[in-house]
């Protein structure tokens, strides 16, 4: 399996059950910046999740996470969304990208939309690790990865796929997949994804 650099955090932040904001942020208890290392963190092995902005904090508007993918790794089986639109601003290295019938290839400074309703599904398509800025709006999706994050550790999963309920968790927040997509799009692509 490949692996990733993965910025050291604090592990506090990272422990399940861990305080969520709850409320929007409006500056009133003084000037607020998440450094590099802030946030909490979840290892989905094929893809990482920094929460940076929860969607709380914005009314509801948005969500920011943070994605560290591993090199030539699938992020995820093609799925899709019903709820929020999501766009993936390119920090580091090279994603790519099916939406749709269309492949696409972005690298940093380019800004990747993904419009909900769309079959859609991403990697990263380099040899080092690609890091993407995650912009899901309307907020609330952000929650799907924290879940999914706690339930993995819960079942000792290495993969998303080994989680049970899946397909339920997905449903409730509107997201949809085609686990048969996972080796086709390997094969294709040159990736690996992790079982």
């Amino acid at each position: 399996m490949a692996t990733m650099q993965i910025p050291e955090l604090d592990p506090t932040l990272a422990a399940p059950g861990a305080q969520l904001p709850s409320s929007r942020f409006d500056g009133s208890a003084g000037p607020r910046i998440i450094g590099p290392r802030d946030g909490k963190f979840v290892d989905l092995q094929s893809v990482g999740v920094r929460f940076m902005v929860w969607g709380a904090e914005t009314g509801g508007t948005f969500s920011l996470i943070e994605h560290p993918i591993p090199p030539r790794t699938l992020v995820a089986p093609l799925h899709l969304h019903t709820r929020e639109d999501e766009y993936s601003y390119v920090l580091e290295g090279r994603m790519g990208a099916l939406l749709g019938d269309d492949v696409v290839f972005a690298e940093p400074g380019d800004l990747v939309f993904k419009p909900r309703n769309q079959w859609h599904t991403f990697w990263n398509a380099g040899d080092t690790t690609c890091r993407l800025l995650e912009i899901i709006s309307p907020a609330g999706f952000e929650h799907f990865f924290n879940e999914l994050g706690e339930q993995m550790t819960a079942a000792r999963a290495v993969s998303a796929a080994q989680v049970p309920d899946l397909s339920e968790l997905g449903a409730r927040y509107g997201h949809y997949f085609q686990p048969e997509s996972i080796g086709r799009l390997c094969q294709q692509h040159g990736l690996v994804y992790p079982a």
